[in-house]
């Protein structure tokens, strides 16, 4: 289900800005900006990740942190990334999470970095995680990552995508978000791929984009996704982000200042309580500035 054209769905993704910091965030730090984020009233917080300490060392505490959030009235869903059945165990035991998120890669390379499987490997996984999902109340949103090219020379193509994405619908998944995983999308590509997703899986399911992006051209991908009908954006404060398992040099988040200004041109609502947007960036801008 799409939202209305009026209307408009921020993740934000301090777990994306944070996971490729190499100096550890202490905890208390960590929850004290989530909490900040989660009186923002984005619709989703993409706040961490149950994977293994050795691969994202930065995130090793986040049941901890979890555990010292208080959830407004107002909630903002919780969304936690994981990379195998396990990590979909953990997850499950806390309540408060909403979403599951597993990143599937159509690139068989960036899926053995990022998750250490082949992409055959990662079907099963799905599997077992759909019914983790079920079993404890929580809906699992698949990344379609490199859904816009491919950095290490393997075969891409919009058809290949697209079996992926219906092979994975076909088992049951009805929340997807098209990943930049590298910033390589242009403007043109994003306004064909995600219409062409739309159509491919139905106005039944969710989908989203999750877009990577050098600072000089966000606003016109952005736009490009507006004019595409999107309503459903992953973003991270001032842009800070990127994926430590894709290339050696990070690309980083759109910025949510750049989405949120073309909403308010376009008088599309987001529902952010603008004061205290401007008390998380505070925070925000604290942390990138002495962790690095």
């Amino acid at each position: 289900m799409q939202l209305k054209n009026s209307e408009l769905e921020i993740t934000e993704c301090p777990r994306d800005a944070m996971q490729g910091i190499g100096e550890f965030i202490p905890t208390k730090i960590k929850a004290a900006y989530l909490q900040a984020l989660l009186e923002v009233n984005f619709g989703v917080l993409d706040f961490g990740s149950f994977v293994s300490p050795k691969s994202i060392p930065q995130l090793r505490d986040t049941g901890e942190v979890l555990g010292m959030l208080e959830l407004p009235a107002e909630r903002t869903k919780l969304l936690a990334i994981i990379a195998n059945l396990r990590g979909a165990q953990d997850a499950s035991h806390f309540e408060q999470i909403d979403f599951l998120g597993f990143p599937f890669s159509i690139s068989e390379e960036f899926q053995k970095r990022n998750a250490h499987s082949t992409i055959e490997e990662s079907y099963r996984r799905v599997m077992e995680i759909q019914e983790v999902c079920i079993k404890s109340n929580k809906k699992l949103l698949i990344y379609l990552s490199m859904a816009f090219g491919n950095p290490y020379g393997e075969l891409w193509s919009i058809d290949i995508l697209n079996q992926h994405a219906l092979k994975l619908q076909s088992i049951g998944v009805q929340h997807f978000a098209l990943a930049d995983t590298i910033g390589c999308a242009t403007a043109s590509s994003i306004g064909k791929i995600y219409k062409g997703m739309v159509e491919l899986l139905g106005f039944g399911v969710n989908l989203g984009l999750h877009l990577h992006s050098t600072p000089y051209s966000s606003a016109e991908k952005i736009a490009a996704a507006l004019d595409a009908g999107c309503c459903r954006f992953d973003t991270a404060l001032m842009g800070f982000g990127g994926c430590p398992m894709a290339t050696d040099i990070l690309t980083g988040n759109i910025a949510t200042e750049v989405l949120c200004l073309q909403a308010d041109t376009r008088k599309i609502e987001t529902g952010i309580k603008v004061e205290k947007w401007s008390a998380a960036l505070g925070i925000c801008k604290d942390i990138f500035g002495k962790f690095h």
